[in-house]
This record gives structure tokens, sequence and C-alpha cells, in this order.
């Protein structure tokens, strides 16, 4: 009696399993199927959300790179007075404040777009810092001008123009 109390208790047992893991194989797909409905409409909502502020972080990176390109500081900044060592000063300073400004971007760029931004703003400070060690200590501001121009068109590929390149390609993928 005994025996045949726990083998009722058994084979009830394995019947109930046998039932939840048939249950479980036919309703996996439907609930996989849910899952996936609910992620896409997740990202849906997260990308629509995000959109705009990752195109406008792209917009911002490429006025960057144009606003420490020199054709355009040394345009916006020159002043005829100014000794060679005083803009000099005042375009790593407008350099610097212009990074630090769109500093925040890189939470919505690619790391990519964010290095190439960085090694312009870099690579722009060491051109200013190379162009003012060439020149003489009683240079005129625009002999630094004409000096960091020249370096620029001696580069065989202008390194604004292929960041701005870059990043643009890098937007564009956001479509």
């Amino acid at each position: 009696m005994l025996n045949n109390y726990i083998f009722d208790i058994i084979r009830l047992t394995v019947s109930g399993l046998l039932v939840v893991l048939a249950a479980f194989y036919i309703g996996r797909p439907y609930l996989d199927r849910f899952e996936k409905k609910q992620l896409i409409g997740l990202k849906q909502t997260f990308t629509k959300e995000t959109l705009p502020l990752r195109l406008q972080a792209y917009e911002r990176l490429f006025l960057l790179i144009d606003r420490i390109n020199p054709s355009n500081i040394l345009v916006r900044l020159n002043n005829p007075g100014f000794s060679a060592g005083e803009l000099h000063y005042l375009l790593i300073a407008e350099i610097r404040n212009e990074f630090q400004h769109n500093i925040t971007q890189q939470l919505y760029v690619s790391d990519t777009a964010w290095q190439i931004t960085k090694r312009v703003k870099n690579d722009t400070l060491m051109l200013m810092n190379s162009a003012i060690k060439a020149l003489p200590e009683d240079a005129t501001g625009l002999e630094f001008c004409r000096l960091v121009l020249e370096q620029i068109n001696q580069m065989e590929t202008n390194p604004y123009e292929a960041a701005a390149i870059l990043i643009r390609d890098e937007a564009e993928q956001l479509f």
C-alpha cells in the first residue's frame, strides 16, 4: 500500500513535470516573440528620442572642427596690431575654449568621431606651437598667420576637411 502511494506520487510528479516542460516548449516561441516585440518597441522609442541629440552632437563636432580650422580662426581673431606671441596666446585659448564648450558631445557620438575631433584639436595646437617657435620673438601676428597657413598648405591632405568628411559620413550612418 505504501509502495502504491509512493508510486502514485512519483507518477503524478513525473507527469506534472512533463506537462510543465511541454507547456514551456510550446509557449517559449510566443514568449520569445513577445520579448522581441517589446525590445524593438523600446529601441524605436530610444532611437526616436536620442536621434536628434546624436545628430546635434555630430553637427557640433563638425562646427568645432570648422571653427578651429586655422583658415577660419585666424580670420576671426586676427588683429593687425597683435604680435605673434599675443595672437598665438589668443588662438590657443580660443581652441581650448571651443573644445571645452563641446566636450559633452562625446556622450552622443561614436568613439571614432570623438577621437578624430580630439586629434584635430591636438594637431592644431601643435601646429600653432611649432609655428610660434619657428618665428623670431619680435614677429608680427601677420607673419604668424602666414607661417601657419603655409604649413597647412604644405600638407598632402587638409586634416580639417578629412575630419569633417569622416564625421559627416558617421552622421549619415544614423539614417
